[in-house]
C-alpha cells in the first residue's frame, strides 16, 4: 500500500506565544478526495501532518519526521508566508530520500511565477483547485502511466527541465463530489483552535489584486441543507469559532434563508462565526441575521477612497456604502476589519491619508488595518504590473517596493502616517523570547565564553536542532574579545536552521561599539531571505533574525546609551528589572523591561497592564510570559 503525506505549513507567528492560526483545510481536503465513497483511489493511504507538529517543529526536525516515516509521495501546499521554508523542506527531504515523489500546489503555482517553477526539489506542479485533477494523477502514478497529459500540471522530465503545464481546465465539480476533512478525520476539530470551513468557491468579483477571479469565477456552493448538517457536525465535535473562508460570503443564494438557518444551530451561542463580506446588498435587516446567527467579526474591504482605482483594479463599489454597512454592522455588537491597500494602480499618497481620515470621521479607526500591496502570483494584476509601473519582490511576499506614484520612502511613510493617525502600530510588533531555559524544550541555548575551551562539543550543542521558535544567548565577558564567535555561531545557526525563528541575545557587561553593532545588524542583513525576515523590511525590522541586547538594571553607562537610541534601530534593548523594582519605573521614559523571577504582585501585574506600552514588557517566567501575550497582547488560537 503506497503512502501519501501532506504538510501544511503555517503562517510563522511575530511571537512564541502567538498563535499561527494554523488549520491544515488544502491538504486534508487533498487527502480526503481520495477516499469518496462512490469512487475511492485504491492502493494509497494519506494522512496529514498534524498542527500541532507543524507549529512546534523546527526545520531539522520536521525534515528527520518525514524522512524517518518515509512516504511514496509527499505534497505540499504552497501559500504566500510557507513558500520558501516549503520548497526547502522539499529540497532537503529529496536529497535524503530521492526515491520520495514530492509534489507541490497552491495558490503560488503559476505559470507566471518563475520563482516556484524555478526550484529543482520538487516533480510535480499542480495548479488550480487540485481535487478532481489529483485524483486523476494519483491514479496514474499509482498504475505508473504517462501523466503527461493530465490537466493543469506540469513534471520534472528526465533532463531535470520542468515540463510546461498541461491543458487548463477550470474547477467545474460540484462540493459535494468529495467528503469533508472533518468527516473523514483528516482534520480534527480543537476547541482551542478556529475551525475554518468553505461552503463557496469561486467569486464573481474580478478584483485584479486577488487569485480568485483566476482560480474559479463559476460560484459552486455546497446547499444550505448540506451545509447545516457540517455546521451541526462540528458544533458537536466541540467547535467554537467557525471562520468561513468563502471569497464573498454573502454573494451565495439564498443568503438570508441560510443566515436563518445557522442562527437555528447556533441558538445557544455555543460558536462565534467569522466571514468576509461585500458591503453591497447589506442591510440593516441582514446585520440583525448576521448577529443572531453568531457572527461577532466581519471583514469589509474598501481597498481605496478613491473611486477611481477602485474602478481601474475592478474592485468597484462605494466608500460611502462600505463606512454605512461598517457603522450599521458595529450597531449589531459586531467587531470588523476593515481594509486599507497602500499602493494600489492609481492612488497616491494623498488617497492614503485620504483613507485613514474617511474612517476616522466616520468613527471607524479602531478597526482599519491598511498594508502595502503585495503582486501575488496568478493575479490580473500581476499580467499587468509592466504595464502599470509597478515594481514588486520577485519572492514572498511579493510586497510593492514602487509605483509611479510611490517611492520605496512614500510607501513606508505611508504607513506610519497610518499608524500616527490611528495612534497604534499596524504591523505585527517582533516580540522576542527571553525566557528561562526548562528541561526538555529545545528553545533555548546559551553559550558562555568559557565554553570554548571544550571545543567543538560545546559549539555542537548549541547547533543542535530546536524548535520553530528558538532565544540563542550569549553571555560574553567582552563583546569585542567575543565578537568574532558569536557571529561565527549566529551564522552557522541560521545556516542550519534557515526558517526557524531565532532571537539572538547578547547579554551585555559594557556598551558595545558603534562598529561591533554594525558588524552583527550587517550579518542578519544578510540574512534576509524569506518571506518572515522580508515582510518588515520597509520599516527595517526583522520578524525571523532578531538581534536583542540585555542590560542590566541601574547602570550609568548603559542608561546613557539608552537615552542615546532614537527608536528607529533594528535591534532590541532590554534592562532587566527586579519585581521589587517595578514601582519604581517611569512610565513616561520609554524602555523594554525584562521582569526577572517568577512572581509579582497583582498590584504590580495591573500597574504593568494599565500603565506601560504592553509589547515593553518582557518575562523571563514561562507561566507569566505566557500569560502576559494572551491576557494583555491577546494571544491565543481563538
Amino acid at each position: 500500500m503506497a503512502k501519501i503525506q501532506f504538510l501544511q505549513l503555517p503562517v510563522p507567528p511575530p511571537s512564541y506565544f502567538a498563535a499561527t492560526g494554523n488549520v491544515p483545510l488544502a491538504a486534508a481536503s487533498l487527502a480526503s478526495c481520495l477516499e469518496s465513497k462512490d469512487d475511492p483511489v485504491k492502493g494509497i493511504t494519506a494522512s496529514v501532518i498534524s498542527p500541532e507538529d507543524t507549529d512546534s517543529l523546527g526545520d531539522i526536525n520536521l525534515i528527520d519526521r518525514i524522512c524517518k516515516e518515509g512516504p511514496d509521495f509527499l505534497g505540499l501546499s504552497l501559500y504566500l508566508w510557507n513558500t520558501e521554508r516549503s520548497l526547502y523542506i522539499a529540497n532537503e527531504v529529496k536529497k535524503r530520500n530521492p526515491e520520495i515523489q514530492i509534489l507541490v500546489g497552491g495558490p503560488e503555482v503559476n505559470e507566471d511565477n518563475p520563482y516556484v517553477l524555478g526550484e529543482t526539489g520538487f516533480d510535480i506542479a499542480v495548479s488550480g483547485e487540485a481535487e478532481h485533477n489529483f485524483r486523476t494523477l494519483m491514479k496514474s502514478l499509482l498504475n505508473k502511466e504517462s501523466i503527461e497529459n493530465v490537466e493543469n500540471i506540469a513534471y520534472r522530465k528526465k533532463d531535470g527541465s520542468l515540463s510546461a503545464f498541461g491543458i487548463s481546465s477550470p474547477a467545474n465539480f460540484p462540493l459535494t463530489d468529495f467528503p469533508s476533512p472533518y468527516t473523514t478525520g483528516h482534520i480534527q476539530v480543537n476547541p482551542k483552535r478556529s475551525t475554518y470551513l468553505e461552503t463557496v468557491r469561486g467569486c464573481k468579483s474580478q478584483c485584479t489584486y486577488c487569485f480568485y477571479p483566476k482560480s474559479s469565477q463559476n460560484l459552486r456552493t455546497l446547499d444550505i441543507k448540506e451545509t447545516i448538517q457540517l455546521i451541526s457536525n462540528l458544533k458537536e465535535k466541540g467547535a467554537r469559532e467557525l471562520v468561513f473562508l468563502d471569497p464573498t460570503f454573502n454573494h451565495r443564494p439564498g443568503f438570508e434563508a441560510f443566515l436563518d438557518a445557522i442562527a437555528e444551530v447556533n441558538a445557544d451561542g455555543q460558536m462565534t462565526l467569522f466571514a468576509e463580506l461585500r458591503s453591497e446588498g447589506v442591510t440593516p435587516k441582514l446585520a440583525t441575521k448576521l448577529r443572531k446567527a453568531g457572527f461577532n467579526r466581519i471583514e469589509l474591504g474598501l481597498q481605496s477612497v478613491n473611486e477611481e482605482t477602485l474602478k481601474r483594479v475592478k474592485r468597484y463599489g462605494s466608500p460611502d456604502k462600505v463606512a454605512e454597512v461598517a457603522k450599521m454592522l458595529a450597531g449589531e455588537g459586531i467587531d470588523l476589519l476593515l481594509d486599507l491597500i497602500i499602493g494600489l494602480p492609481g492612488d497616491t499618497p494623498d488617497d492614503v491619508e485620504r483613507g485613514i481620515h474617511f474612517f476616522l470621521e466616520h468613527g471607524l479607526g479602531e478597526w482599519v488595518q491598511a498594508f502595502p500591496l503585495s503582486v501575488l502570483p496568478g493575479t490580473s494584476m500581476r499580467k499587468d504590473a509592466a504595464k502599470e509601473g509597478l515594481i514588486y519582490m520577485p519572492t514572498p511576499p511579493y510586497r510593492i517596493i514602487q509605483t509611479p506614484n510611490f517611492s520605496p520612502d512614500a510607501l513606508r511613510d505611508s504607513v506610519y502616517f497610518a499608524e500616527d493617525l490611528l495612534e497604534r502600530r499596524l504591523d505585527e510588533f517582533p516580540r522576542p523570547f527571553l525566557c528561562d531555559t526548562i528541561t526538555g524544550i529545545a528553545d533555548r541555548f546559551d553559550w558562555y565564553p568559557e565554553d570554548s575551551i571544550q571545543g567543538v562539543t560545546i559549539r555542537d550543542r548549541l547547533l543542535e536542532p530546536g524548535t520553530r521558535h528558538q532565544s540563542v544567548w550569549f553571555h560574553p565577558v567582552s563583546l569585542s574579545k567575543d565578537l568574532s564567535q558569536i557571529q561565527n555561531l549566529i551564522g552557522k545557526k541560521i545556516e542550519r536552521e534557515p526558517f526557524c525563528t531565532m532571537d539572538f541575545v547578547i547579554e551585555l557587561k559594557e556598551v558595545p561599539k558603534s562598529n561591533e553593532i554594525k558588524s552583527l545588524v550587517s550579518l542578519l542583513e544578510s540574512k534576509r531571505n524569506s518571506y518572515l525576515s522580508k515582510t518588515l523590511a520597509y520599516r527595517g525590522e526583522n520578524l525571523q533574525h532578531r538581534l536583542v541586547f540585555v542590560i542590566p538594571e541601574g547602570n550609568v553607562s548603559f542608561r546613557k546609551w539608552c537615552q542615546s537610541l532614537d527608536g528607529s534601530e533594528s535591534y532590541l534593548v532590554y534592562q532587566t528589572i527586579s519585581p521589587s523594582e517595578i514601582s519604581k519605573i517611569d512610565a513616561d521614559v520609554t524602555h523594554f523591561y525584562l521582569l526577572k523571577g517568577d512572581q509579582i504582585t497583582e498590584t504590580d501585574w495591573n500597574f504593568l497592564k494599565e500603565v506601560m506600552d504592553p509589547e515593553t514588557i518582557s518575562f523571563s517566567s514561562r507561566v507569566m510570559e505566557e500569560r502576559w501575550c494572551i491576557e494583555v497582547l491577546g494571544y491565543g488560537e481563538i
